[in-house]
C-alpha cells in the first residue's frame, strides 16, 4: 500500500553535510521524494511539531537542538513508508541501532542522532502542516 511520510535530517547531520546521502538511501530503496526543502524550525514550529513531548523531561533539548541550525525536510512516498522508512532509519538511540541504519551509521547521541521520521499517519498529518 502507497503511502506517505516524513523526514527530516536534523542539524547534525546538515552540518556534517550529509543531507543528500541520508536521502539517497531512501531512493535506493524505492521510495520517491515529493518535497524537500530546506529550513531554519524558529521555536514555535519545534514547540509545535514536538507537542507530543511537551510534558518530558526532554523536550526544551529537543527544541533547542532542532531550532539550532538548518534541517532538509522531504516528504517521501512508497508503499508502507511509514513502517519501512522507521526500519531504515533505526533505534532512537545510535548505540542501540543496528549497523547500515542511518542512526546507526550517523547518529552521534540520542538527540544528535541525524534524522526524525514521522512515527504514524496521524503523526505524519500534523508533522506536514507544521513544516510545509
Amino acid at each position: 500500500m502507497s503511502e506517505q511520510t516524513l523526514i527530516i535530517v536534523k542539524p547534525d547531520a546538515v552540518k556534517r553535510n550529509l543531507a543528500e546521502e541520508i536521502l539517497s538511501r531512501f531512493e535506493k530503496k524505492g521510495f520517491t521524494i515529493s518535497k524537500q526543502k530546506t529550513l531554519n524550525f524558529t521555536t514555535e514550529m519545534a514547540n509545535e511539531f514536538y507537542s507530543a513531548h511537551s510534558a518530558k523531561p526532554f523536550f526544551d533539548e529537543l527544541v533547542s537542538f532542532i531550532t539550532s541550525g538548518e534541517v532538509v525536510a522531504a516528504i517521501i512516498e512508497g508503499d508502507n513508508a511509514v513502517s519501512r522508512t522507521r526500519e531504515i532509519i533505526g533505534h532512537t538511540n545510535p548505540k542501540e541501532a543496528s549497523s547500515g541504519t542511518i542512526r546507526g551509521d550517523f547518529g552521534i547521541s540520542i538527540t544528535e542522532n541525524s534524522i526524525h521520521a514521522s512515527d504514524s499517519s496521524e503523526s505524519f498529518d500534523k508533522e506536514v502542516d507544521v513544516i510545509f
